[in-house]
């Protein structure tokens, strides 16, 4: 794993595959550069067009006393072209998988109880403001289920459940959980069938029932842009930023290079996940790239609804899981199975050799062979005939960043020392540990919160976990792959949503 993540971060590739979500992509804002030539400063440069970076500029542009203020985002391709525009648009927590994990890595119930409570309020504040800003992004709010494979997994699972019972209060809606225990009452509501592995046989042990929800993080980032330009925003698409340093002589202003020229701000966000390590040497192996693979399926003929069903899923076996969204009625291509994942069971050597990468340009042939088995292993007899135009409609990759300690990096980043020194004035929210969908909005939400001043005196510790902030005894970790979401306590790699 050292060597992985060693491998030096690039910046995004050129002529990434085709993302569903981006097919076609948004006529008026992929491509915008909202003036045509580069300014030479800003108050702030932002680095990057995904939800985060469209959700710090939408936070900055709220700061009434401050009018004037000029606010660019670089983008190095299209518009929210990154991992917004290529994950499976899964807003789902899953916290009692991680919550035994939190308590021990972190010493305190109440600091695993706040991470539990952050991501449910990330889920409802994205769908909420989709609702209250009219973005047409296709937002479900429904239920989700686990489908557990392993009877340890299902032990583990219903112990998890009780533990954050007693810890949040039976009537805290991010303990909110139904179990359904054995294989004929799965199957009769969630089409879920015993299936086999390689010659192993994975039975049916039980779920895990819960609130969570899907929608296109596309349109969603897409929508929170056009939001952001109608107050002032200056995108530059197509810019992709080389390198930081700063401006000699002149104290706390940095010079952001590009292709087209180079910009000055006091103040760069850096909204840029997975590829954070490339504008900042010292995150090489702190923010470690991943490489995820996702699928696009016609429904089997067979599947209730025309493929439409009530809820999202997630697989769950030893040792990973691959997780599954429905598209909605009414969307484009409804009842089309979007499912991710894949890498333990599809890749070699459980996914070693998709750390380090950034290649989002090309398909890993045996995630995609492993992809396209999974729907009618699952549902078995409900899955049905293949549509007659293929089970496969579209696959993809996208770059995800994994820290060594399993959370996202959020705050200032501490000074480096040297010439290019590489703190003062430079943010980041990123490293979303392929869990950005219900991190990312409120860690961006904060960011903005430390920026502003508003942080004084950790204001911000009444909802936000200190173990997200950034610190020098975290920047000093190894990293060692993903920290586990397995419910069972044991380290492994999983597929992110």
């Amino acid at each position: 794993m050292d060597e992985r993540a060693r491998i030096p971060v690039s910046l995004p590739r050129d002529n990434p595959t085709r993302s569903y979500w981006q097919d076609p992509p948004d006529a008026a804002v992929a491509d915008l550069r909202t003036t045509e030539t580069l300014p030479e400063s800003a108050d702030v440069v932002i680095v990057g067009s995904g939800i985060t970076g469209a959700a710090v500029a939408w936070g900055l542009l709220q700061n009434g006393d401050q009018p004037g203020r000029s606010i660019v985002m670089l983008e190095a391709r299209q518009a929210c072209s990154g991992a917004t525009g290529r994950n499976g648009g899964h807003t789902k927590a899953a916290s009692y998988r991680t919550f035994a994990h939190h308590v021990s890595t972190l010493g305190s119930t109440a600091a695993a109880a706040q991470i539990a409570r952050l991501e449910l309020a990330n889920i409802r504040a994205v769908h909420g403001f989709a609702r209250s800003h009219g973005i047409d992004c296709d937002a479900v709010s429904c239920d989700t289920v686990d489908i557990i494979y392993d009877a340890a997994q299902w032990e583990a699972a219903v112990a998890a459940v009780a533990a954050m019972r007693a810890a949040l209060g039976p009537d805290d809606p991010a303990a909110e959980y139904e179990l359904v225990a054995g294989p004929d009452a799965v199957r009769a509501r969630f089409h879920g069938h015993a299936t086999t592995f390689r010659g192993r046989p994975d039975p049916v042990a039980g779920a895990v029932v819960y609130p969570a929800g899907s929608l296109s993080a596309y349109k969603f980032g897409v929508g929170v842009l056009r939001l952001c330009l109608a107050r002032g925003l200056n995108l530059q698409t197509h810019t992709p930023s080389l390198a930081l340093r700063r401006e000699k002589g002149i104290d706390g202003v940095w010079l952001v290079e590009t292709p087209r020229g180079t910009i000055a701000a006091r103040r760069v966000v850096l909204a840029t996940n997975g590829y954070t390590a490339h504008l900042v040497p010292r995150l090489q192996g702190v923010v470690v790239p991943l490489r995820g693979q996702v699928t696009a399926q016609r429904p089997g003929r067979a599947l209730p609804a025309g493929g439409c069903l009530p809820t999202t899923y997630s697989f769950i076996y030893e040792g990973g899981y691959e997780y599954m969204v429905p598209r909605p009625a009414g969307s484009r291509f409804a009842g089309d199975i979007v499912m991710g994942g894949g890498l333990v069971r599809g890749a070699a050597d459980e996914g070693l050799y998709e750390y380090g990468s950034t290649d989002d340009t090309a398909l890993n042939p045996d995630v995609s062979a492993y992809l396209r088995d999974t729907t009618p292993r699952y549902f078995g007899p409900d899955w049905g005939e293949d549509d007659p135009a293929g089970r496969v409609r579209a696959e993809w990759t996208g770059i995800m960043g994994f820290t060594p300690d399993g959370f996202p990096l959020v705050g200032e980043i501490p000074h480096g020392g040297g010439d290019d020194d590489d703190g003062g004035g430079l943010w980041t929210a990123s490293a979303f540990q392929g869990h950005g969908m219900v991190l990312c909005w409120m860690c961006a939400r904060a960011l903005v919160d430390m920026m502003e001043g508003r942080d004084a005196n950790n204001e911000l510790d009444s909802w936000f976990p200190r173990a997200f902030r950034i610190t020098e005894e975290r920047l000093a970790k190894r990293f060692q792959g993903r920290v586990s979401h397995n419910i069972s306590g044991q380290d492994q790699g999983v597929p992110a949503e």
